[in-house]
């Protein structure tokens, strides 16, 4: 989930209302089986334009209210502490760092959307009982700031093993991975790459190098980082862990474009994270609940995803912004891991993590 589209004020159970196409009910709930409303339930970062959820309601009859959660994590507990009695029909949202929780929970039930064809199969983290949905998928990387490293004549880094590197002492700033979806993505590339009895040591040597902890994404991003256009370079650290769509976004707006980026990535940095949609179960609404994930793997809705939330669709053939195919980088090679891996150890990572950097 890209940070870059915040929505301020943005509380537990807003309604947003674009132009009369999200329209609020009473409740928190979806309606009834012949209801013309399906209650989406989210994270604040979610975003959509307003012409494709109007052609949603011309193509299928409903209308979308949209029930924001707080940041994803919040979100998932709000789901799994309402499994049965859902506060809407979909949620979207859970990525693959907390998926394993709730399928084991049973918050979600089974549907295949349409469209599912054209999502690669390492996105299918449910395999053939499709209790979620592939979206978005993206990769959480270390970015740098180009300026910073020209202007003092030294290479970024391309690799963890480099950020443990004395030349890059005190330049690293990571949200904290217990508040903070990239900073455990970044966490558990660590444990993929370094293994069971290395990634403690790998973090030993990163905080002997410097690296500094904020609670979250915006103040690593925007008040931490030098590169940032939202911050206007106040930070003093030229790396920063973020997105790989993070360099499209700060190109975004600007004329004439530059030849590149200001930012870019450390390829070999980098953790897969997919964010899925699905059905909850106990849904008030499902026909239209099943209606809107079908609409979500649309190739009207998938194109759309880029710009709002900084994310790539899920789909293969969807076409990508300009802004996307000439300023993004390749992060073929991140890290990927088992989500029922990731359940089992999640807890104990984090303490472990806490009680070496941040303790």
């Amino acid at each position: 989930m890209s940070k870059h589209v915040l929505r301020a004020g943005a509380a537990a159970t807003t309604v947003i209302a674009l132009a009369g196409v999200l329209t609020a009910c009473g409740t928190g709930q979806g309606g009834g089986e012949d209801s013309k409303t399906v209650t989406l339930v989210t994270h604040d970062s979610f975003a959509v334009s307003k012409p494709v959820l109007k052609k949603f309601t011309q193509r299928t009859g409903y209308k979308v209210k949209v029930l924001r959660g707080g940041d994803a994590g919040a979100a998932v507990n709000q789901a799994v502490l309402n499994k049965g009695n859902p506060q809407g029909d979909v949620f979207f949202g859970v990525d693959n760092t907390l998926l394993s929780r709730a399928l084991g929970k049973g918050v979600f039930a089974p549907y295949k959307a349409d469209g599912l064809a054209h999502v690669p199969e390492k996105l299918q983290l449910d395999g053939k009982r499709h209790r979620v949905t592939p979206v978005d998928s993206g990769e959480i990387c270390v970015n740098y700031d180009r300026e910073w490293f020209d202007k003092h004549g030294q290479a970024p880094p391309r690799s963890l093993d480099d950020l443990a590197d004395p030349q890059y002492k005190d330049l690293l700033v990571t949200p904290n991975a217990a508040t903070s979806s990239p900073g455990l993505g970044f966490l558990l590339a660590t444990v993929e790459k370094y293994g069971a009895g290395g990634w403690k040591d790998y973090w030993k040597k990163l905080r002997a190098n410097g690296v500094e902890v904020v609670d979250g994404w915006e103040q690593a991003y925007n008040d931490r980082f030098s590169g940032s256009n939202a911050g206007k370079g106040k930070g003093d650290r030229p790396l920063v862990v973020s997105y790989a769509t993070s360099p499209p976004a700060e190109v975004l707006g600007k004329k004439p474009l530059p030849a590149k980026a200001p930012t870019g990535i450390a390829e070999r940095t980098c953790f897969q994270q997919t964010e899925f949609a699905g059905l909850l179960d106990g849904a008030r609404n499902a026909k239209g609940g099943k209606a809107l994930l079908d609409y979500m793997l649309s190739k009207t809705f998938q194109e759309d995803l880029p710009l709002q939330m900084f994310v790539d669709p899920a789909r293969d053939d969807a076409e990508l912004p300009e802004v996307f195919t000439k300023y993004g980088e390749s992060a073929d090679g991140a890290a990927t891991m088992d989500p029922a891996r990731i359940d089992a150890h999640r807890e104990e990572w984090i303490k472990s993590w806490t009680s070496l950097v941040v303790k």
